[in-house]
């Protein structure tokens, strides 16, 4: 028989070889590009059990329609069937593309950029279509955030987030600090996927935040995390006739429900020659308790020579949160990027038979359950501009059947004033129901 020193000297070499095959493995794989295909689903119903006059004028506002001033109408469809494909040029290269079919007949670009990682001082850096670094719940994933719809705020002031420009990505060691700045064009080029005209709207961005409390004993059952935004843009509120590029100069969203036109909307503002934006977010995580907050202020300053400018102009807003696990999860926290993570329930939704012909005897596991409670807040109004102001309350309840699928739930009231008259109104309140099955792979 071998002696025991004999055993483990056979273990370390086989171990030695099993290393050193894997090594030539990656590094033959490291000289091919690689793919990973990914994708999610969301099909939502909303339902418009009640609202004032006022929001049916917001929701269909052109006089010379059928349908003008009618109601909203409830709705089934496929909010995001995303597919995205991407993997490593190399060791130091990235890529990847993303699209969105959830309009069959067109096509919208997400995600669509080239990459670069572990540069020095700048760390990743990625040119083409992504993400701006401004509002915490727009980088959070749409897979992973509570509620169904953003809040009013972010997307009023960082409309569909993603546009064409070079950003980088870094932070400490520790994690402690995460920090992201680019330069983007203003221009949405998400249906077309290109930017015409010689008016180059342009806007810098830049976020950082830190997480000095992060207790690694529980796994991240409890953290703190703060940021700090801002942007800087230079739209065109001076565009000529036969010009390409529109006014990007403009901020509107929908009420926190998908609806047909958003109903709070400033219009291009004629004479927009600068705006910056700065944003404050905090989360504070508790074991199961979560209290997320976000502030956002815009200033703009407008020409003298346009026609129809008028004075400078400021516009506000933001949310706070509080969530509740039922079943005593918690939501995870990725330092590295200043976000939100998934959500992994302690056991995973099922009903199975533990026996065939056994009578009732099956068996099942509930997955995870989730509590939330939001209030909302936007200002679009000012000095000559009506956008409108709109408060809202969302409860929302989030089902998780398993880390990669759940469904969400949520009632949101909502109260619209200071708008512009559309049929003579200004205000306007309205009571609306939403659910959504979400997947990812």
């Amino acid at each position: 028989m071998r002696s025991v020193q004999q055993r483990l000297s056979y273990i370390e070499r086989m171990l030695g070889e099993q290393t050193q095959a894997e090594e030539k493995i990656k590094a033959a794989a490291a000289g091919q590009p690689s793919l990973k295909i990914n994708g999610r689903i969301h099909l939502d119903y909303w339902n418009f059990s009640e609202n004032t006059a006022g929001i049916g004028f917001f929701e269909h506002p052109d006089a010379m329609a059928s349908n003008y001033g009618t109601d909203p109408e409830d709705r089934i469809f496929f909010r995001r069937i995303r597919l995205k494909f991407e993997g490593d040029l190399t060791t130091t290269m990235m890529y990847r593309m993303q699209f969105d079919i959830n309009t069959p007949a067109s096509a919208e670009m997400k995600d669509v950029y080239i990459g670069f990682r572990n540069l020095p001082i700048l760390g990743t850096v990625k040119i083409g279509n992504h993400k701006r670094p401004i509002g915490l719940d727009h980088l959070n994933s749409s897979r992973f955030n509570l509620f169904i719809e953003r809040p009013l705020v972010v997307e009023a002031f960082n409309e569909d987030a993603r546009r064409i420009g070079v950003s980088a990505h870094n932070h400490t060691d520790d994690m402690v600090f995460d920090w992201r700045y680019g330069l983007f064009v203003l221009e949405n080029p998400a249906a077309d996927g290109k930017i015409v005209g010689d008016s180059m709207q342009l806007s810098g961005n830049a976020r950082l935040s830190s997480s000095p409390w992060y207790d690694e004993a529980t796994g991240g059952r409890g953290y703190f995390h703060w940021a700090i935004s801002g942007m800087l843009a230079r739209p065109d509120g001076n565009v000529g006739l036969g010009e390409t590029n529109g006014n990007d100069g403009r901020f509107r969203t929908r009420g926190e429900l998908r609806s047909d036109f958003r109903w709070i909307d400033t219009g291009s503002i004629a004479g927009a020659d600068w705006y910056e934006i700065m944003g404050l977010e905090t989360i504070l995580n508790l074991g199961r308790f979560q209290f997320v907050g976000e502030y956002q202020s815009a200033w703009m300053q407008r020409d003298d020579v346009t026609a129809g400018t008028g004075p400078d102009l400021n516009f506000h807003g933001g949310y706070v949160y509080l969530a509740y696990m039922l079943t005593g999860e918690h939501v995870p926290y990725k330092r590295s990027g200043g976000t939100i993570d998934r959500v992994k329930p302690f056991e995973n939704f099922f009903l199975v038979n533990r026996c065939n012909r056994c009578g009732n005897s099956g068996g099942g596991g509930w997955g995870a359950w989730q509590l939330a409670l939001r209030y909302s807040y936007l200002d679009l109004t000012d000095n000559d501009i009506q956008g409108g102001v709109e408060d809202n309350i969302t409860l929302g309840l989030v089902w998780y059947l398993n880390p990669y699928s759940s469904f969400q739930f949520n009632a949101v009231y909502g109260d619209i004033e200071k708008h512009a008259p559309v049929g003579g109104f200004t205000d306007g309140h309205f009571t609306a129901i939403g659910t959504r099955l979400r997947v990812d792979f």
